[in-house]
């Protein structure tokens, strides 16, 4: 599982932050990495030097073997708050992706009989 963070320019310590971010992903997906071969995570302040409630953007892409990237975001007081919100949302819709093809292999379209979803000829 590869994973590269990026970190908006006016981000303090994102060396650090990026770092941080990469482990805790790390570890919050290793469950799941046998599926994953991408994660792309991308902090950001929304308000520049400025400070606003949930002002703080994690968004989170992951490629799966097989499905189109799945996406997520979460914003936050915190970068670590918004990248663990994320993380949380991105944890969630890989098990929902994952879960939805192992039973699309498990009970594969019967398209022979009346009903089914190819149009008839």
């Amino acid at each position: 599982m590869q994973i590269q963070v990026n970190a908006a320019h006016n981000i303090e310590g994102h060396e650090v932050l990026s770092v941080w971010a990469s482990d805790t992903v790390k570890t919050g997906l290793n469950r799941q990495s046998d599926h994953i071969t991408r994660v792309e995570v991308h902090l950001s302040d929304e308000n520049g030097g400025k400070s606003g409630p949930d002002d703080k953007r994690c968004t989170m892409e992951v490629r799966l073997g097989g499905c189109a990237p799945l996406a997520v975001t979460h914003h936050a007081s915190t970068l670590r708050e918004a990248t663990a919100g994320a993380l949380e949302k991105l944890t969630r819709v890989i098990d929902s992706t994952l879960g939805k093809q192992r039973n699309q292999k498990r009970h594969p379209a019967d398209l022979s009989r009346p009903g089914s979803t190819l149009a008839e000829e």
